[in-house]
């Protein structure tokens, strides 16, 4: 079995941490509302989650009543999904194992696909963009949540000044690469890539965008203040053309 940068192995973190339909602390503060506004700011028929891990995106607009498809490299994560996925739109038989660098699907298939945070997992990123625009629909849309490049290239994080003041340092911004993150026991394989690589695979693709936005966090606490210094995600709204 492939290791799918390390998902396979930190399943079983992975849906601990996603603390059942809440989510960690960005997809709650950050991510969550955004995301949901922009797919049902139009009519939905039939939705595609690219990465869907456990399932939790899929469940969230289930219930504003789209039916949605998920898919995902790892079984462990699939088997969650189905599990807890809602008699309804979709069903708990609406998850597929597949790669997004090959769909299991025909052409035009799906009005919305959802890419939340499975961009910087993958490998080959082109060919999975070529891919999501070849399933969508004519006038369908990709809705992109990832992180933000001036994010994954820091070089160390939060320092400071001689002064005392926090700096988020950054540095390689033009080298696509990859590196091992572990946190609260997951260690997974991300994929740092320049805003211009991103752009470059979308416009190859034949997409036009409609929607960009760096959203930032909600709140007073010290955990938001931080957030919103430096841009972390990224969120982007590509049309496929009519």
């Amino acid at each position: 079995m492939r290791d799918e940068n390390g998902w396979t192995a930190s399943a079983e973190a992975w849906i601990a941490d996603m603390n059942g339909d809440d989510g960690d602390w960005s997809r709650q503060c950050v991510l969550d509302a955004p995301m949901t506004a922009r797919a049902l700011a139009a009519p939905v028929g039939r939705m595609l989650d690219v990465g869907c891990g456990e399932g939790r995106f899929c469940r969230k607009l289930a219930a504003h009543g789209i039916a949605a498809v998920g898919l995902d490299p790892v079984p462990a994560l699939l088997e969650s999904a189905r599990a807890r996925h809602p008699d309804g739109p979709g069903g708990a038989g609406a998850y597929l194992c597949g790669h997004a660098e090959a769909l299991p699907f025909a052409a035009s298939s799906f009005d919305l696909v959802v890419s939340y945070l499975t961009l910087i997992d993958i490998d080959d990123c082109a060919a999975a963009v070529a891919e999501m625009s070849r399933v969508l629909t004519p006038g369908g849309r990709l809705l992109v949540a990832n992180l933000a490049p001036h994010f994954t290239a820091s070089s160390g994080g939060w320092t400071e000044d001689a002064e005392g003041h926090p700096l988020f340092s950054i540095d390689r911004y033009y080298e696509a690469r990859s590196e091992w993150f572990s946190w609260r026991g997951i260690n997974v394989r991300n994929w740092h890539r320049p805003l211009s690589l991103y752009m470059e695979a979308f416009l190859s693709a034949g997409l036009a965008l409609t929607h960009f936005d760096e959203p930032r966090a909600a709140g007073t606490d010290e955990r938001a203040v931080r957030y919103r210094r430096v841009p972390w995600f990224v969120i982007m709204e590509w049309r496929k053309p009519a």
